[in-house]
């Protein structure tokens, strides 16, 4: 297993680079950057106040475009060339795109993600204050949908074809059908003030006095806020969770061993959660990393706008419409890397749930 885990590490190398890479030459051809971001803002500075902040702002180690003199920028007509110079100096775009890269790749490997090109802020900083409110959303609502959806989806496959099953599978169709930020607008007609009951807050994780509350109080205080939205994001998940339980349950349950087991005696639910239960759940277990990781970044997204949560979804969706680049590649680094790292925890659960897999003799 050790010769197994070292592979699997080694192997993340070359997968990070080959991600970095086909994003960084994605980036370098798509429209605009921060130049031309900053040349909109001077241009028309009713847009925004991105030009203001600029001059706080490091040179970064990412980035798009490349350009010459003023004129390979839109916009850049009557600015001085010496001042676009200066801009793509202060953006690291002066050097070539392979220096960058480069560059990035270095810092990356030590985690220095350098700073926030409009926030005058270090990336790093930012996706520290951002993150406990993703990995709050991500893991309680993966924590929730597999609570429910494991005894439920075992339930539906015991009980397949009878009434209970058809009317949850109903329950569930639904579920899936509806959008989870159509779902959270729903709740909090319902139970934020919308038009109904003022039961739960509408943004925020936390309450205004929340360091004044005792351990119970700041404790009940963050289950209040989180209620809302983590309901809204475990409808999808708990869907289709349910369901790939009750299928892994119904194909197990179908097999030889199953029929050979109560040939002998043994009682259904010794059968059940003696034998079905170690196969059945490998398949559900594979859909752990997907459903964290999915949740704690992309998921969240519409989520955190709605209820007003300041997560990494939320950051990283402003830092590419402003084409912050550093925010966006190190939100990619980070994520990949935690991807990869949860698929190999995946594996080491899949040999704890059945200690019969050996990873050992799997050609690589």
């Amino acid at each position: 297993m050790l010769s197994y885990i070292a592979r699997r590490i080694a192997l993340m190398v070359p997968t990070l680079f080959g991600i970095l890479l086909i994003s960084f030459v994605i980036v370098q051809f798509a429209p605009g950057g921060p130049v031309e971001r900053v040349i909109s803002q001077l241009q028309n500075p009713n847009s925004g106040g991105a030009a203001d902040r600029v001059g706080g702002s490091s040179a970064g180690d990412s980035g798009a475009q490349s350009g010459g003199d003023a004129s390979s920028y839109r916009g850049a007509q009557g600015l001085d060339p010496a001042f676009i110079k200066e801009l793509e100096k202060q953006f690291g775009f002066d050097k070539p795109a392979h220096e960058r890269f480069g560059k990035m790749l270095w810092d990356y490997i030590r985690f220095d993600f350098g700073r926030s090109y409009f926030r005058d802020a270090p990336v790093l900083q930012l996706i520290k204050e951002k993150l406990p409110v993703s990995i709050s959303l991500g893991l309680w609502m993966t924590l929730l949908s597999y609570a429910i959806s494991i005894p439920l989806g075992i339930r539906k496959a015991v009980k397949d074809g009878s009434r209970f099953d058809t009317w949850t599978s109903a329950v569930v169709i639904v579920g899936y059908a509806i959008p989870g930020f159509l779902f959270a607008i729903l709740l909090i007609v319902l139970f934020a003030g919308g038009s109904f009951w003022q039961i739960f807050p509408l943004r925020g994780l936390y309450s205004d006095n929340f360091s004044e509350l005792s351990v119970f109080g700041k404790i009940a205080d963050y289950l209040w806020h989180i209620a809302l939205p983590v309901t809204a994001m475990a409808l999808g998940a708990f869907a289709t969770s349910t369901l790939l339980t009750k299928n892994s349950f119904l194909d197990e349950i179908r097999k030889q061993y199953v029929l050979t087991a109560r040939m002998k005696g043994l009682s259904e639910r010794g059968v059940l959660y003696g034998h079905v239960f170690r196969n059945a759940m490998l398949i559900v277990i594979a859909g752990f990393p997907g459903a964290f990781v999915g949740a704690l970044f992309a998921g969240s997204l519409l989520i955190e706008t709605i209820f007003s949560l300041d997560g990494l979804g939320l950051l990283s969706f402003e830092a590419i419409v402003n084409r912050d680049y550093p925010v966006v590649f190190a939100n990619l680094y980070i994520f990949s890397l935690i991807g990869l790292v949860v698929h190999l925890l995946t594996d080491l659960t899949y040999t704890w749930v059945d200690p019969r897999i050996d990873f050992e003799t799997r050609e690589t």
